[in-house]
């Protein structure tokens, strides 16, 4: 009898359909409702997506899942509610619920109490429900790894095999995405009930990654880092980017139809991640999704950047392009979301952009070495260390809340984490009334050492921007378009954010865990009129 390994998984939903992705022991058809799908296989495991559609808009429809005609989903005995998918309704709110940075599995005390948890715990008990989960990157920790998953790699490697205590191959990510999303009853739930969307950070493939070209060259030196760096593409093309798009979406992917045709695709997701990696412009992580009067845009901030001897930039040319006409047209509001953070504190801001233009010679060659050394030791690669990024996305922010590319939304939210603490910013916009934030909600589970921050509070001051400004400019870096001040927060707590939209208003609150199955709010504000 075939047997259900992970998932199922509720992935992207519209007003009327709904994926369903389980991962299975062996070959099968998969029945969510009455659609059905194959599995196909990568190296030797199995997946399938089953894609239901004929819902009705608003609708909250439970379902069970079925191998070969089996029912394996609710399992027997189940402590939670059954599984349902509950369609959009495009005249009622908007409730995008979020949150990033989480290490897993939840027994490893040091890291607090999983945000994940409570939550699920309280929409068991009939709490008001998300539209849609994103996780905004490090889903995993490929490079920080708990013991359980140690002793798997341990007993995959001989003596003085490298890497030690990482992961090394699309196998090692399999078990990984095991223990992160299929261990925890309740956030198995959770994940099998709520619409998932999600994009990765550096740690769902290594610290730091893509810092800059110096990184890669170092990196791609390292006789383990194809393995590392296909397999953690590969894993993530299966277990989070194929659900991310719609089924129109899907059907439009070449890849996607190829390794469902082959016997087994692995060599196909092999070929396709590598160059992925080598020429970043093959492929596109990002996806936007419209949802009522709201556009959802998620934008890949790792994989898509330039970084070249002569050039970087965090997102390519083609990406670029992708975001500013996606982000033009008629909409109430616009979420852009973004793993890191595209207004920082700042003084980390400006000390981020001095940074960059010492590391790419501003002051001289061996000036230049020592910035790029900083730059890797302070994790200082964030929008404001790509100036030729920043600046372009920021100017087409100003154009959309100024109705330069169709009816200025009454919101621009960035969505990100990363940073290990939660806080709002506010973008002065004098000549529109569009308003513009950053929110910033980090981590889901694990939180920032006492001494940074210490740190991070104090760069989060007025005062410490003053003096980080200068040094900037005396590096050549030019004023920012936009001017921002951090207005609620920072709050270091493992903590949970939702952004609620009703019309044309919009507010959001974070949330921090207090026990296995209680939250208690940080913060609110009001995002837009």
């Amino acid at each position: 009898m075939t047997r259900l390994v992970l998932g199922p998984l509720l992935r992207h939903v519209s007003d009327t359909s709904a994926t369903v992705w389980v991962e299975t022991d062996g070959p099968c058809e998969v029945r969510v409702l009455d659609s059905t799908a194959r599995t196909f296989a990568v190296h030797g495991h199995h997946y399938a997506l089953v894609e239901v559609d004929g819902l009705e808009p608003g609708s909250q429809t439970p379902y069970e899942v079925a191998l070969d005609g089996a029912k394996v989903w609710p399992e027997p005995g189940a402590s939670f509610p059954q599984s349902r998918i509950r369609t959009l309704d495009p005249n009622g709110p908007l409730r995008v619920t979020f949150g990033s940075c989480r290490r897993a599995p939840a027994s490893e005390d040091e890291h607090g109490l999983d945000a994940l948890v409570p939550f699920a715990h309280r929409l068991a008990a009939g709490g008001e429900w998300p539209s849609v989960l994103l996780m905004m990157g490090d889903q995993v920790y490929a490079d920080e790894l708990g013991e359980e998953m140690k002793q798997f790699i341990r007993s995959r490697r001989g003596p003085g095999e490298r890497p030690r205590d990482e992961l090394a191959d699309f196998e090692d990510y399999c078990r990984l995405y095991k223990l992160a999303w299929g261990e925890d009853p309740a956030v198995r739930w959770l994940m099998s009930t709520v619409p998932v969307f999600t994009i990765f950070d550096d740690h769902d493939i290594r610290d730091d990654w893509n810092t800059s070209y110096t990184w890669r060259q170092e990196m791609w030196s390292l006789p383990w880092w194809r393995d590392r760096i296909v397999g953690g593409l590969g894993s993530y093309w299966v277990y989070q980017h194929l659900g991310n798009l719609s089924a129109e979406g899907r059907a439009a992917d070449p890849l996607y139809k190829a390794v469902r045709e082959a016997e087994d695709g692995g060599t196909l997701l092999d070929d396709f991640a590598e160059r992925a990696d080598k020429e970043p412009e093959t492929a596109r992580w990002s996806y936007a999704h419209d949802m009522g009067g709201t556009r959802l845009i998620i934008v890949d901030s790792r994989s898509s950047r330039r970084l070249t001897p002569d050039s970087r930039a965090m997102l390519d040319d083609g990406e670029l392009a992708w975001l500013e006409d996606q982000a033009a047209g008629d909409f109430d509001h616009l979420l852009l979301g973004s793993s890191l953070p595209f207004l920082l504190p700042r003084a980390i801001h400006h000390l981020e952009s001095w940074n960059e233009a010492v590391a790419e010679g501003a002051w001289g060659r061996l000036a230049g070495r020592w910035g790029e050394k900083v730059r890797q030791g302070a994790d200082l690669e964030h929008w404001a260390a790509f100036e030729a990024s920043f600046r372009p996305v920021a100017e087409e922010v100003i154009r959309v809340a100024r109705g330069e590319q169709g009816r200025p939304p009454a919101g621009i939210s960035f969505l990100s984490g990363d940073v290990h603490y939660s806080y709002l910013a506010r973008a002065a916009m004098p000549s529109t009334e569009t308003v513009v934030t950053q929110v910033v909600c980090s981590p889901l589970r694990n939180p920032l050492i006492r001494k940074f921050r210490w740190a991070n509070r104090l760069a989060c001051t007025r005062a410490m921007a003053w003096p980080l400004r200068a040094l900037a400019r005396l590096a050549g870096v030019p004023r920012p378009p936009l001017d921002w001040r951090i207005t609620e927060g920072p709050w270091f707590e493992n903590a949970i954010a939702t952004v609620e939209i009703q019309g044309r208003r919009s507010t959001v609150h974070w949330e921090a865990p207090n026990s296995e199955t209680m939250l208690t709010r940080l913060g609110q504000a009001r995002l837009s009129a």
